[in-house]
């Protein structure tokens, strides 16, 4: 196996964690607004990017696609379908946007693209997962499933609001909140583990 299999490989289990543990996490709130899952899936951005920077944006989509899969089958026996399946959708189109938004600015200052990326990744994936896992206008919510639909104070204080539209905009201020703390771990892993800075 070469370097470059390895580097997919760690990516593509790393992603299927990261993915899983989201999907389960994201049933159980915070309060009124925000999930256990906005605290784990956010580092699914750093994954991508992470390969992008090291093995380039053809190594970042098989991951990404390679992780959709794997995390999609993992959730769907894992966790609720519905949540899956909306979890599927929207971390294949915010991922695949992350990969061609940091391509595009991978050659500015070492942060741009990782955080560019992330925030535009962000709020696509926060836009589509929660209008597709939570909304009533788009499945029937079974008895079991109706608890993010009630009304509840925007972010546990503003004007009355579906919860699920509370936890979408807890979850994307959380994403903002990692998305700049994972530039640390990110500038570390990408220059200890560069070809260059084994050469060295």
């Amino acid at each position: 196996m070469t370097a470059n299999q390895k580097g997919i490989a760690l990516g593509v289990l790393a992603m299927a964690v990261v993915v899983t543990a989201s999907n389960i996490l994201v049933r159980y709130p915070v309060g009124d607004f925000l999930t256990y899952g906005a605290f784990t899936y956010p580092f699914a951005f750093l994954v991508t990017d992470l390969t992008n920077r090291l093995l380039g944006p053809q190594a970042a989509r098989r991951v990404v696609l390679a992780g959709f899969a794997t995390g999609v089958v993992l959730s769907l026996w894992l966790a609720v379908p519905r949540i899956a399946i909306a979890s599927g959708v929207a971390f294949l189109v915010a991922q695949m946007l992350d990969v061609a938004v940091f391509n595009r600015l991978r050659d500015g200052a070492w942060w741009r693209a990782p955080l560019v990326s992330s925030v535009f990744g962000g709020a696509l994936d926060t836009a589509i997962f929660f209008t597709l896992a939570f909304s009533a206008s788009f499945v029937f919510m079974g008895p079991n499933e109706d608890w993010a639909t009630g009304l509840v104070p925007l972010l546990g204080f503003g004007a009355l609001a579906p919860f699920w539209v509370s936890l979408a905009i807890g979850d994307f201020i959380v994403k903002m909140l990692i998305a700049i703390l994972a530039l640390i771990p990110f500038k570390t892993l990408a220059q200890a583990l560069s070809p260059a800075s084994q050469q060295n």
